[in-house]
């Protein structure tokens, strides 16, 4: 495969978040705390403006069908490109993430269409994370086989590829059959960046040669992760493909006593700024390229953590530079 630089490396939202070597730090919608599956989702906007002014990289969304209560939460609630617009239209430079959108249960033609709009009118500032899908009971619901996740994921994976970088492109499979007729707006690139969650049933030499960078999630025995970490970045050097950067998700409950030791919560820390600081730049120094922070086990108001990580976001991992990729007019 070829080492030439990857076009979505122009790509703002991407080259926001993004850079080897370096590292960034970006939130997962809500940003609150909350019990039980369902949040309250007050003060989003301002909360959204507030992290962007901290100097963080990337805001998250998540694809939430269905509620079930005997899963998990249900995400932002809202649905994600109607809520990436409004967070889009209220923000100016910060990228709008997705972690993940479901690609088995999301037609193709309907998803480059949304993400292409969203990218576009954003400013090109949507970086488009991808799984399979783990909650059983979606898949009946939209008629779609579970078994057979894996397939569809890569299907749709290539489809969108196609329908962004291809005028009039043809295609035949489980989604169904056209031809003769084109999907728009096409991204400005000729892609958007797309990043692969977990193993989402592919190999990590797939994911390593087809996908724009990979979305982990967190182990928190140290050394550990930084063995995946590492096996990503080799798999990235084996497949021949340049830069692809390694990201992952991270629970965060920060505590007001900067100087308080760690103790795990689920997939994530209670932690005093300090030793943040300092964990984050072991993964840096490993390999990590972003972090996402999930705040919702925070004892404390979201607004005084941003505020907090403020103050040592912009100091030790700042967002990077715009790429400067022309915006809608």
């Amino acid at each position: 495969m070829s080492t030439a630089q990857s076009p979505v490396a122009g790509h703002d939202g991407f080259a926001r978040m993004f850079a080897p070597g370096r590292l960034t730090v970006g939130a997962f919608f809500p940003l609150e705390s909350y019990a039980g599956p369902v949040p309250t989702n007050d003060d989003q906007v301002e909360l959204a403006q507030a992290a962007e002014r901290a100097g963080l990289a990337a805001l998250w969304v998540r694809d939430v069908p269905l509620l079930d209560p005997g899963f998990g939460d249900g995400g932002q609630l809202y649905d994600p490109w109607v809520w990436l617009t409004h967070i889009g239209a209220h923000t100016s430079a910060i990228s709008l993430a997705t972690g993940s959108v479901i690609l088995p249960l999301r037609h193709p033609i309907h998803l480059a269409k949304s993400a292409a709009s969203i990218d576009l009118i954003s400013g090109n500032r949507l970086v488009l994370g991808v799984a399979t899908g783990d909650r059983p009971v979606e898949f009946p619901a939209f008629g779609r086989p579970i078994e057979e996740r894996g397939e569809l994921f890569r299907e749709s994976f290539a489809t969108l590829r196609k329908l962004w970088g291809s005028s009039y492109a043809e295609s035949r499979g489980a989604f169904g059959r056209w031809a003769g007729v084109d999907v728009l707006p096409k991204p400005a690139l000729g892609t958007i960046p797309l990043l692969v969650t977990g193993s989402s049933r592919q190999t990590m030499s797939w994911i390593a040669e087809n996908s724009d960078g990979w979305l982990a999630y967190p182990r928190l025995d140290v050394d550990t992760h930084l063995r995946v970490v590492t096996g990503w970045h080799a798999a990235v050097a084996s497949a021949g493909a340049g830069f692809k950067p390694f990201a992952q998700s991270l629970y965060l409950d920060l505590a007001e006593d900067s100087s308080l030791p760690p103790r795990p919560i689920h997939l994530g820390f209670r932690c005093g700024a300090d030793w943040l600081v300092n964990y984050l730049e072991v993964l840096r120094q490993a390999g990590v390229n972003h972090v996402g922070l999930n705040f919702k086990f925070s004892r404390r108001p979201v607004a005084d953590v941003l505020a907090e990580l403020g103050e040592h976001v912009r100091t030790h991992f700042p967002p990077h530079a715009p790429a400067a990729v022309p915006a809608l007019d």
